[in-house]
């Protein structure tokens, strides 16, 4: 079976013919002295002490271009990529298997693209107490002593979360003489943390963006076993589909987030992931309908309970760096 591996190479040799391109773009012509040793150029790079033969006297708007380029491989790839990840996924995952992938940005870096994309439309807008235009929820929850929440409520109801508050610090934070040595360390990690609500919030956040890359690997080991029985089908193809996958669920939220500020009911849009990742199944692994209903059941089972771990996982990681 293939392993990480074959990934990483894919990634490595993606990420050189990139530089390579982009090296090749701005060189010196070839026979020009290298600017380091004074060796003649045979290519991008010389060969002598392996500096970069490059015209490095360009303008600032070049230069600002070419750096936004590095980031995102704004060379046409990105805009042809995306569509087809939302309109057509599983030829766009079955033609980078087949091995067609110039045409693509590599999965990784999409991946990579779209959880910073999440992160950052999550944190627009702080959750409302009242469902109406521009109140929608997001990443960006509120801490139960979060001046904004406090200003937003009724007397009665800020009454009553401090009443709230103050059980949840008589029952969780005060020890008891029958306490385990696990149980006192989370009643006192407890306590700090409802004192000090807003470095709970930032740890979890931190750990967060950190827990969602783990879903890869969680997502590739169940299709995995989803699809063992499969024939040459391997763990690099199901990394493939989950970085695709997920990519696509990471752009759905990102337009749900943003969608929140100014419309009611943007939760409706979690419909189309399951109409996505039926075509997307389906055209990647060439299986029929009612198998792509199975597994997709059944892979719905297995991450919502791996999701609940990550998220007990990361509950308590923020208690401890609370």
């Amino acid at each position: 079976m293939a392993t990480g591996d074959n990934l990483l190479e894919a990634v490595t040799a993606d990420t050189l013919a990139h530089e390579a391109a982009r090296a090749s773009k701005h060189s010196l012509p070839i026979g020009a002295p290298c600017p380091n040793c004074h060796t003649a150029l045979a290519g991008p790079w010389c060969y002598a002490c392996g500096q970069r033969g490059e015209k490095f006297h360009r303008s600032i708007w070049k230069l600002t271009l070419e750096a936004l380029e590095g980031l995102t491989d704004l060379d046409g790839r990105l805009w042809k990529t995306f569509p087809r990840l939302i309109f057509r996924p599983g030829k766009l995952t079955r033609e980078y298997l087949d091995g067609h992938r110039a045409a693509q940005v590599p999965p990784f870096r999409i991946f990579l693209l779209v959880l910073l994309l999440v992160f950052f439309t999550g944190g627009l807008n702080v959750v409302r107490t009242h469902p109406s235009p521009g109140k929608g929820l997001n990443l960006n929850f509120a801490t139960l002593d979060d001046p904004q929440l406090q200003k937003e409520l009724a007397p009665k109801d800020r009454a009553q979360l401090q009443q709230a508050q103050q059980e949840m610090k008589a029952r969780f934070g005060t020890p008891k003489a029958t306490d385990t040595a696990g149980e006192k360390w989370l009643r006192g990690q407890l306590s700090k943390a409802l004192a000090n609500q807003q470095s709970y919030k930032a740890a979890l956040a931190e750990w967060a963006q950190r827990f969602a890359v783990l879903m890869l690997p969680i997502a590739a080991m169940m299709l995995a076993v989803l699809f063992v029985f499969k024939k040459n089908v391997y763990v690099f193809d199901h990394l493939i589909f989950s970085m695709h996958s997920l990519s696509f669920q990471g752009l759905l939220l990102s337009v749900m987030f943003v969608a929140g500020i100014w419309l009611n009911g943007p939760g409706n849009l979690l419909w189309l992931a399951p109409v996505h990742l039926f075509v997307h199944m389906r055209g990647a692994y060439k299986i029929s309908w009612y198998g792509t209903l199975i597994r997709m059941f059944l892979l719905f089972i297995g991450s919502s309970i791996a999701f609940a771990f990550l998220i007990v996982g990361l509950l308590l990681v923020g208690l401890a760096t609370v």
